[in-house]
């Protein structure tokens, strides 16, 4: 009898621990040390927190219970510090003065490729403002630096929009496709549909297109853009 009790309650206490996730993070970034950071992650359409805990020594942790894979972030008050993948297992947070990195997932993998290769095309960008200085101290008139900084922003651009719309498309899904989609929009001064986004809802899955934010978000941007079709009408 003993014997069974005691396999059942095994059995509960594995269950108990099958939707646990552990965070164990170090940082570098010295503006850290001592803040709270916040783990918050997108339940449905609204942001809850599930976890939080101080910068000791540079180093911190989570833990708590997620029933299904979410989209995550790290903030600090209401600033926001790293997107991650939240999922029941271990993972391991690196936050670095120049780039932050999470493994022990392959969605994290995926997701922070990704981050390196737009933050690649984003330093490529930056550099283009003091190319322009470069540019003028070299004597080179101002016709020409504008129409070749025009072209080459064009052309980072269009990579941009290449990698976004690759990997939001290349995972509709799972999280990573609405996450992204979720980052990318969140800049907006307010819901419209662009050439980019009209790509992306092109072939979208029906699981994608259901997705709470995606799908309010594309309910107001056509409103949104009848609007505005009414207006220059």
């Amino acid at each position: 009898m003993r014997k069974v009790l005691y396999f059942f309650g095994a059995m509960l206490a594995l269950a108990s621990c099958a939707d646990n996730f552990q965070v164990k993070g170090l940082s570098s970034v010295h503006y850290l040390e001592g803040k709270t950071l916040y783990l918050k992650a997108f339940v449905g359409d609204k942001l809850e927190e599930m976890d939080s805990c101080k910068v000791v020594h540079g180093k911190f942790s989570f833990s708590g219970n997620v029933d299904s894979v979410v989209m995550a972030t790290l903030y600090v008050g209401d600033e926001c510090v790293m997107p991650l993948v939240l999922e029941t297992g271990k993972l391991t947070v690196d936050i670095g003065e120049a780039e932050q990195n999470v493994t022990g997932s392959e969605l994290n993998d995926s997701l922070f490729c990704f981050i390196k290769k737009k933050t690649v095309i984003d330093k490529q960008m930056n550099e283009l403002y003091r190319k322009e200085s470069r540019m003028i101290m070299d004597g080179i008139d101002h016709e020409t630096i504008v129409t070749q900084l025009n072209e080459e922003a064009r052309v980072l651009m269009e990579e941009t929009d290449a990698l976004v719309t690759k990997f939001i498309t290349s995972n509709y899904d799972n999280v990573l496709g609405p996450g992204v989609f979720m980052i990318v929009t969140s800049g907006m001064q307010y819901p419209v549909l662009t050439p980019q986004i009209e790509q992306i809802m092109l072939n979208a899955t029906t699981r994608f297109k259901s997705h709470p934010y995606v799908e309010e978000y594309i309910s107001v941007a056509e409103e949104n853009m009848e609007k505005l079709n009414t207006v220059e009408e």
